[in-house]
């Protein structure tokens, strides 16, 4: 007779914990260990793009080689998310020779600790565990979630075919006995649905179709905002595609919590897009997209923000209509909007702002590639938002106030917005640039400027 686990809530702030593996798993299993404040090393010869993210920013250390045993010293837990067998069984041999628990995302059996499939309610955490039977831990996890929504008021609703609504936090478990996201049906999103793309429906109908007709189900592809940060910003259809998504591309800035929730069979395909480091062609994020839904995968491509903010979304609806893939577009909660309302910052505000414009700042207002007057927006009285432009702000706020902007308007810095990480700064348009670099400001951040940024003080 096997014995029931124990289980238990582990109090990882502060705490070291390994992961070795730097792929796909360990992309979908770092962000709920950071989450929970653990001293993660991270010990893998190659990373992900966004894992690499992760350390370039100081939340993670990376030992970039294999696994040698004194990397357990000082640790209380070991994931090992690697898909070599033999690997794996070393790993967690010298974890059981010195007694640290170890999850294996490859074999349960062979673990001795189990990540349960956990909701997250504000301060409620509940963790399942489904005796080795991920579905189950997912139905019952899900069955929770709906509960708590309904009796302290989440405002989360139940999604159509039988699905949860979005979760506050909702996690899966691994592969080693937990679970991961919602069973999904395929195909119940439809060709150019609320949001979706008129031109892409007409090709995608035929392409149903044909998969109708051949037995095949037809594929798909959802462009879904995942918001500024905060996992609880997707919408309730972003949330219902992810859960039932057989591949999800997912950039760098979505919220890490919400790869955690996938289920362990999904393909996801890191496609992020780190400035000034490692990228995938758009091309290939385009081909990526067809290839796998002209498969027949039920395709989520999940972005930070909103997929037409500076999103290139169109050009992956583009891509996908002329290849006869149905796609469905669910807007997000974008940054330009959030990140200022997380500081405190309304970007309209009666009597002191009547409009506001949002504008990339991922050119030098001198390049000949530029498509922005910036002579023109100085002249405005209203807020500007400036995305992507830390790298040129000092450019940007010269330029502003060659114009004509008063050098003493009030300008403010939001990185990381609506995170566990987020930091403002708050300057004037003069001084932003400068303040800027004291302070080790880094991407993602949204830069405002204009009277709003004190509208609310005092």
């Amino acid at each position: 007779m096997t014995a029931n686990p124990y289980p238990l809530g582990l109090r990882l702030h502060g705490r070291r914990v390994v992961v070795v593996g730097g792929g796909a798993v360990a992309t979908r299993r770092v962000p709920a260990l950071l989450d929970a404040g653990a001293d993660v090393l991270l010990v893998a010869p190659e990373l992900t793009p966004a894992l690499r993210a992760r350390v370039d920013a100081g939340r993670l250390h990376w030992v970039p080689r294999r696994f040698e045993p004194e990397d357990l010293d000082g640790a209380w837990l070991v994931q090992v998310a690697v898909d070599d067998p033999m690997a794996a069984a070393s790993v967690s041999a010298v974890a059981a020779e010195r007694r640290i628990f170890c999850v294996r995302a490859d074999d349960r059996t062979a673990a001795t600790a189990w990540t349960p499939a956990v909701t997250r309610h504000g301060p409620v955490t509940v963790a399942v565990l489904g005796g080795g039977d991920p579905r189950r831990a997912m139905t019952v996890r899900d069955a929770v979630r709906e509960l708590l929504a309904v009796r302290l008021g989440s405002g989360g609703t139940a999604s159509t075919r039988g699905r949860p609504g979005p979760p506050a936090g909702a996690t899966g478990g691994t592969g080693a006995g937990g679970s991961t996201g919602a069973t999904g049906t395929a195909g119940a999103a439809g060709a150019g649905g609320a949001g979706g793309a008129g031109g892409a429906g007409g090709a995608g109908g035929a392409t149903g179709a044909a998969g109708a007709g051949s037995g095949r189900r037809p594929g798909r592809v959802a462009l879904v905002g995942a918001g500024p940060g905060d996992p609880e910003l997707i919408t309730v259809k972003g949330w219902r595609l992810l859960t039932e998504a057989d591949v999800v591309v997912a950039d760098r800035l979505v919220p890490g919590l919400l790869l955690d929730e996938l289920r362990p069979d999904v393909e996801l395909v890191d496609a992020s897009k780190i400035p000034y480091g490692p990228s995938r062609a758009q091309e290939e994020i385009n081909q990526i997209l067809v290839d796998r839904a002209l498969a027949g995968a039920a395709v989520v491509r999940l972005k930070g923000g909103d997929p037409y903010v500076f999103g290139r979304g169109g050009e992956e609806l583009l891509a996908c209509a002329a290849a006869g893939v149905p796609v469905t577009v669910v807007p997000g909660v974008t940054s330009s909007i959030a990140a200022p309302a997380a500081a405190g910052i309304p970007v309209t505000h009666r009597g002191v702002a009547h409009e506001f414009t949002v504008v990339s700042g991922h050119l030098a207002p001198d390049s000949p590639a530029s498509l922005v007057r910036w002579d023109a927006l100085a002249g405005l009285r209203g807020t500007l938002v400036i995305l992507m432009g830390l790298k040129n702000l000092a450019a940007i706020t010269a330029t502003l106030i060659a114009h004509g902007r008063p050098p003493q308007t009030p300008a403010a810095v939001v990185q990381e917005a609506t995170t566990g990480t987020q930091r403002i700064l708050r300057s004037t348009l003069g001084e932003v640039a400068a303040d800027l670099l004291a302070a080790d400001l880094r991407p993602p951040a949204v830069v405002v400027v204009g009277d709003v940024v004190g509208a609310l003080d005092g």
